[in-house]
């Protein structure tokens, strides 16, 4: 499932997903294929791309129709 909320937060401290790549510690691709749903972080990095976009875990990783 496309992360869309971690995009959009990305967007609106419009930040490309290079700049947040090199905020984090990993590769654009990395953070592309995050955004894509095709990769599934640790929670090591979910918590700094949170860090870096200033938001919480359940803001950008939590799935609310999962629930």
């Amino acid at each position: 499932m496309k992360n869309l909320k971690l995009k959009s937060a990305r967007a609106a401290l419009d930040l490309s997903q290079q700049e947040l790549a090199d905020k984090v510690g990993v590769t654009r691709q990395t953070l592309n294929a995050i955004e894509r749903g095709d990769y599934n972080p640790t929670l090591n990095l979910c918590i700094a791309i949170c860090k870096a976009l200033g938001k919480t875990l359940d803001e950008l990783f939590w799935d609310e129709e999962k629930r």
